[in-house]
């Protein structure tokens, strides 16, 4: 990439004589994408010229341009008789330029780019996309938290802060992207892949050749972009590289790329441009990546482990992590109260996070991904520890409150993470209303989540346990397991049941 190139435009320049200003200034840029997420969380593309877009700036940010909603998946919304839906931009994130290096411009002799705007999608003027529910959860979130503030500011002196302090409620997010990559027309070796996944041959293994090159490249354009690579590895999956009969490598193996933490509705779309980095650089190498919950049955799936916070911004400037203890305790009173509300509200959310009959594959014993309803937040409040084979764990940095926050363990590559992360906040929300208007202590909390089976709970379901700090795959039987922590759906059928 050429350093004279420019790959995001802040929210701060979204105006249109900044726009206007920038884009004549890069005439490699040819193209603008309106970029709206649907139901299901596919994303348009519609490519509009820049010199249309130049030309009518004003409307098109007050939301001129159109699809036609009988080509996304947007059901009982746009249907066939009345299928026009309108595409407003979105000026509170930031806006990529995606450049094709396959198409040179002449004039230029630079790579043509498309800068794309994440857009909110309107149906006789209401919004339905993805990207606007998660907008709205938060916005509905920081009113409630207000409001609950207000009416308990005894909630918020343990942070030594009082309501008036407050200027902002921040919902943060981060997502764990894991993925399968294969040379082209690569036989799927079941056995052999099973055999070194169950002896860890590849998990933290070296990349090498061709994976080796693409994985670097991929961190170097995420740092280019300005989205902060924090790690890429080899995970679990895969078999070491074996070279043909005609002398080519074929390559079967499963990485992850992790970046850092941002506010929820920009994690969720830097985590759709990520995608779209590691899928072109590693096709210029000549490899294929799949990001399917189970690309291959019997083998371990991909996960996308989600992380999600809360903060509270503070008129002074300073940050505060609402799920932080200032006492000798796991969490604050709003941090046992979230993973309560996520934890009791999970039969619904699940649909959301776990929504296609690949995903709920990917959920078996044995392969690290969680099957059933249970958390974990470390054995002692002075060693935080993690248990991987719980659904939701508590991530702690004694040295860091502020990176105080909860992994999900279930969500996959596929997953519609707009959707998912707002029910999430959504269930914190009824957990920490729970404990603020029944005015419970971090003590009273900690018990009901330590709840043993059959003890009565005020919020918890008196029938189940909530809470492990073991193995849940290797020191319980199924039976033992499922009727400690409920059973898992084995069918999307089931799972919208629940």
């Amino acid at each position: 990439m050429s350093k004279d190139l420019i790959y995001s435009i802040a929210k701060e320049n979204h105006s249109e004589s900044a726009l206007k200003q920038i884009l004549t200034s890069h005439p490699e840029i040819k193209f603008v994408s309106a970029v709206g997420v649907d139901l299901s969380g596919n994303n348009t593309d519609e490519k509009i010229p820049i010199k249309v877009f130049l030309n009518d700036i004003d409307a098109f940010l007050k939301g001129a341009v159109q699809t036609d909603g009988s080509s996304i998946v947007l059901p009982g919304i746009a249907t066939l008789d009345n299928a026009k839906v309108d595409m407003l931009p979105d000026t509170d994130v930031n806006w990529y330029v995606d450049y094709n290096k396959d198409n040179i411009d002449e004039e230029t002799g630079k790579p043509v780019g498309t800068l794309r705007i994440p857009c909110f999608l309107y149906h006789n003027n209401e919004t339905v996309d993805s990207r606007y529910i998660l907008k709205h959860s938060i916005e509905y979130l920081k009113s409630n938290l207000f409001d609950l503030f207000q009416k308990h500011p005894e909630s918020l002196s343990s942070f030594g802060i009082k309501y008036e302090d407050i200027d902002d409620v921040v919902g943060t997010c981060a997502t764990e992207l894991e993925f399968w990559v294969n040379t082209p027309n690569n036989k799927t070796e079941v056995e052999a892949l099973s055999t070194s996944q169950v002896l860890k041959e590849q998990y933290w293994a070296r990349t090498k050749g061709a994976v080796k090159t693409s994985l670097e490249q991929s961190l170097t354009t995420m740092d280019i972009y300005g989205l902060e690579p924090e790690m890429g590895h080899k995970e679990v999956g895969g078999i070491q590289a074996k070279v043909d009969k005609d002398g080519n490598y074929q390559i079967m193996e499963q990485l992850e790329i992790d970046w850092k933490y941002s506010t929820a509705v920009q994690a969720v779309d830097n985590e759709a441009f990520v995608k779209n980095i590691i899928e072109e650089t590693f096709k210029e190498n000549g490899l294929n990546v799949t990001f399917l919950a189970k690309p291959v049955d019997g083998i371990a799936g991909s996960g996308e482990h989600t992380h999600i916070g809360i903060a509270l911004k503070l008129k002074n400037g300073k940050r505060i992590n609402l799920f932080s203890s200032t006492k000798n305790h796991f969490l604050s009173t709003f941090g046992y109260a979230s993973i309560m509300g996520i934890l009791k509200n999970y039969e619904v959310i699940n649909p959301f996070v776990s929504s296609t009959t690949d995903s709920l594959r990917r959920l078996k014993p044995g392969f690290e991904a969680p099957v059933c309803i249970v958390t974990s937040i470390g054995r002692s409040v002075e060693v935080p520890s993690r248990n991987r084979s719980v659904l939701i764990g508590v991530v702690r940095e004694l040295q860091s409150p502020l990176a105080t926050r909860f992994e999900l363990r279930a969500p996959n590559p596929g997953t519609n993470t707009y959707i998912a992360v707002g029910a999430l906040y959504m269930a914190m929300l009824d957990g920490i209303k729970y404990a603020l208007e029944n005015e419970k202590t971090e003590d009273d909390l900690l018990a009901e989540l330590s709840k043993k089976q059959g003890d009565t709970a005020d919020y918890l379901e008196k029938d189940r346990a909530y809470r492990s700090e073991i193995d849940v795959f290797e020191e319980y039987t199924d039976e033992q397991r499922e009727d400690l922590y409920g059973k898992a759906p084995a069918t999307v059928y089931e799972n919208l049941s629940a």
